[in-house]
């Protein structure tokens, strides 16, 4: 992506389920030249958010990791979660200066 940040993209077709209920396995990321998982967006596990007792849990496992910070993610399409990751990336990769 220009120097030395990198992307990694897996996708595999798996039976609809509640947590994927579109049919997707996925984990599109971002990484520093360091590894450091910078923005993530994936269906490996279900998220909650809000705190206390009026925590809520998402219907699906879609969520977008940024740093440290993890929120629920809409999914309605693959077309759309690409656009929506690569335009976190290039935001990014701007808030640190790098030209993707």
């Amino acid at each position: 992506m220009g120097d030395g940040y990198w992307v990694k993209i897996e996708a595999r077709k798996v039976e609809p389920s509640e947590g994927r209920p579109h049919g997707i396995d996925y984990s599109l990321c971002l990484f520093s030249p360091d590894d450091d998982r910078l923005v993530c967006f994936d269906n490996a596990h279900p998220v909650s958010s809000g705190s206390g007792p009026a925590r809520k849990r998402s219907g699906t496992n879609d969520h977008v990791h940024r740093g440290v910070q993890i929120r629920p993610y809409g999914y309605t399409d693959a077309e759309q979660l690409m656009e929506d990751f690569w335009c976190a990336v290039e935001e990014t990769l701007r808030m640190r200066g790098v030209q993707p």
